[in-house]
Formats: structure tokens, C-alpha cells, sequence
């Protein structure tokens, strides 16, 4: 579903160059949820927006949904990012000033495009909002917020979900909700996701885990349990060690 080839990102120059991604590779399967963890600086942000298409690395390649990205013109990236692509961020990124149901099919009115009633009638009741469709985000929790964003990001049915710490900012109960709802997409939609986080609980709902550490992939793990993250973490970043 994507490719990334020998990426690498390099930020600013001389003294102060930074190389961010130091060709990274990876493949993301179709009807897999993949969790990229790291610790701070490691890499994990740049390579997903990179794989985003919100980014351009310095090098290599990013292929999505059998689309190479180098090379798209503006209307064209546009349009792959639309239609192809969905953005799950930590901070939501609601429009304050639409209710529940307007920032949900948002994505298809700007794009012209018609709603598939039955798909999102069965995103609707997946994630529960039904009862609050006609509600302003200030008028929602937290976490009643962030189910109205991972609704938005599926109702094209892109090709893939990036999720940029889609539980950063939510308390336990409603973290729960939100990773619950991801992993049903992967299982009753066959949609594929590609999760950063930072939290062993979390990546313990992916299929597998991606572990950076400066700007490379490290290791990578399956079957992922909370200990078994916990371990590779240590394992990979000295600050996670236990002495």
C-alpha cells in the first residue's frame, strides 16, 4: 500500500545541518496497522510526513497506493493527498465553527465529491457519535473530538491513515476508545494505518512496530505486547534503561 526507499531528509546546512532521516526503507501492507515509536529526535515525525506526503525528503522515494510521489505537480499531490491519504493529528485540527457531521464529510465537499451514505453511515456507528453529529467541537470531549477526526480522515476511503500521537492528548478511557476504533478499522474495513506514538500501551494494538533511533530504523517488532515494546525501547534508546 506504500513504499519508502533510502529516505533521507537533511535539514539546514553546515554547522547546523541536521540529517533527520538517514535512508530509511520500509514497506506498510495493506489492512495493517503499523506503529512507528522512537525517542525524541529519532526521526519518527519527519519519516511520516515525508510518507504523508506533507514533506519532501532530500532523497530517495515515497510510493503510495502505487503512486510515485517525486515529480507529482501541485494539483496532482494535492489530489493524492485528498483523496488517497488520511490525517489523523494530535490536536484534531477540527473547524471550530462546523459541527460534528461538517467536519466529518469536510473532505468530500471541498473535493467535490459525492458521500458513499452506507460507508459513512457504518463509520457513524463505529466510532458513536451518532448522538452528537449536530455538535460544535467545543461542545464535545476530548476524545468525542478526536473520534469526529478519525471519522474525517476515513469517510474517502483513502488508501491509507497516517496518525500522527492520535492519543497524545486524551486521558486513559478515551485513548482506549480512539486505538479500539483504529484497530476495528484494520480489522472490519481492511484499512491501513501508520501510527506514531510514544506510548508501549498504544503500539501494543498495532500488527507490528517500527523502532527509529537517529534517523534509521533500528528494529522492528510483531505481535507487539506492551513488555515487548517496554524491552525494544530500552533495548534502543539508553535513557529507557533500567540499571
Amino acid at each position: 500500500m506504500a513504499r519508502a526507499r533510502d529516505l533521507v531528509k537533511i535539514y539546514g546546512e553546515g554547522d547546523a545541518q541536521v540529517n533527520a532521516l538517514a535512508g530509511v526503507s520500509a514497506e506498510f501492507r495493506r489492512g495493517e496497522l503499523t506503529a512507528i515509536m522512537g525517542p525524541s529526535g529519532s526521526g519518527k515525525s519527519t519519516f511520516m510526513h515525508c510518507m504523508a506526503a506533507l514533506d519532501t525528503p532530500t532523497s530517495g522515494s515515497v510510493e503510495i497506493d502505487g503512486v510515485e510521489i517525486a515529480g507529482l505537480k501541485d494539483k496532482a499531490l494535492t489530489r493524492l493527498r485528498r483523496d488517497r491519504i488520511g490525517f489523523v493529528f494530535q490536536s484534531f485540527n477540527l473547524v471550530p465553527t462546523l459541527t460534528a457531521e461538517e467536519n466529518i464529510t469536510l473532505p468530500l465537499d471541498i473535493a467535490g465529491a459525492k458521500l458513499d451514505k452506507d460507508w459513512y453511515e457504518r463509520i457513524i456507528d463505529t466510532v458513536g457519535l451518532r448522538a452528537r453529529l449536530r455538535h460544535k467541537p467545543s461542545e464535545l470531549s476530548g476524545g468525542q473530538q478526536q473520534r469526529v477526526a478519525c471519522a474525517r480522515a476515513l469517510v474517502s476511503r483513502p488508501a491509507i491513515v497516517f496518525a500522527d500521537e492520535p492519543t497524545g492528548n486524551l486521558d486513559s478511557q478515551a485513548s482506549a476508545e480512539i486505538l479500539s476504533f483504529l484497530r476495528r478499522s484494520v480489522d472490519e474495513f481492511g484499512q491501513t494505518i501508520v501510527m506514531v506514538t510514544h506510548e508501549p500501551s498504544a503500539a501494543a494494538h498495532a500488527d507490528r512496530v517500527l523502532f527509529l533511533a537517529d534517523g534509521r530504523i533500528v528494529g522492528e517488532l510483531l505481535e507487539p505486547t506492551a513488555a515487548t515494546v517496554l524491552e525494544q525501547m530500552a533495548a534502543h534508546d539508553p535513557a529507557q534503561r533500567v540499571s
